[in-house]
């Protein structure tokens, strides 16, 4: 899939890339209407449709991943009631394994996200995600989404990385697009961020529904596995 030889960096996203949507999807679509109805005394369907609204006018934005900008918002807790439903967070299937395949080939793991920092720490003590990382970034660190092309250039001010020598895996088409726009050479797509759902098709980039055929070309490169350079972070 990819000349593994000239890629250095590999930058992740983690909602629906290394981790299931399927929390996230579950959390704002099922368990904040549940809870906001609760809240202010009117119907789920009352709910969900005001809550569908709110989150349209903002997605794309910063906002759209903030977890204090929706706890203003609707009045809740957004990271108490995250915590109440950690149950589900769960790490997509041979994740770990293509992670410490990507170690061994000396590159650089980098996940990029546009998770606030308290759900990326709530996410990160659930899964132990962060010991197969180098660094771990938020979109709210550099003030940009990924949807913003200036985001990566922020981004390459804390992570030296070459984008010409670089892959990027995500499962959001807008933020492909945009981190291409900004000269990532090799660029993945997840074809299945939810695993309750089925894989999606996507004919922009390059598709993987799964880590496996990820792994599988990594093991086809012996001399990436025994003379890859140290990781960076």
């Amino acid at each position: 899939m990819f000349d593994w030889d000239r890629i250095d960096t590999v930058l992740l996203d983690m909602d629906g890339t290394l981790l299931d949507l399927h929390f996230d999807n579950h959390f704002w679509l099922e368990y904040v209407p549940q809870r906001y109805a609760e809240q202010h005394g009117i119907s789920l369907e009352a709910a969900k449709k005001e809550l569908m609204q709110r989150y349209r006018q903002v997605e794309g934005t910063l906002d759209w991943y903030c977890v204090d900008y929706w706890s203003r918002e609707l009045a809740l807790d957004i990271p108490l009631l995250k915590a109440e439903v950690e149950h589900l967070i769960a790490v997509h299937p041979h994740v770990l394994d293509f992670l410490e395949l990507l170690k061994k080939a000396g590159k650089a793991r980098v996940l990029a996200t546009n998770a606030h920092q308290k759900a990326l720490e709530l996410k990160m003590a659930k899964t132990r995600l962060g010991g197969y990382l180098d660094q771990a970034i938020s979109a709210h660190d550099l003030g940009l989404p990924k949807e913003n092309p200036a985001f990566w250039e922020r981004l390459q001010q804390q992570v030296n990385f070459d984008p010409a020598r670089t892959l990027f895996i995500d499962d959001s088409v807008p933020v492909l697009e945009s981190a291409r726009a900004y000269g990532i050479a090799n660029l993945l797509c997840m074809l299945r961020p939810d695993t309750s759902q089925p894989a999606r098709k996507v004919t922009r980039f390059p598709a993987v529904t799964d880590f496996r055929p990820l792994i599988d070309d990594l093991k086809s490169g012996p001399d990436v596995l025994q003379h890859g350079k140290q990781p960076v972070g």
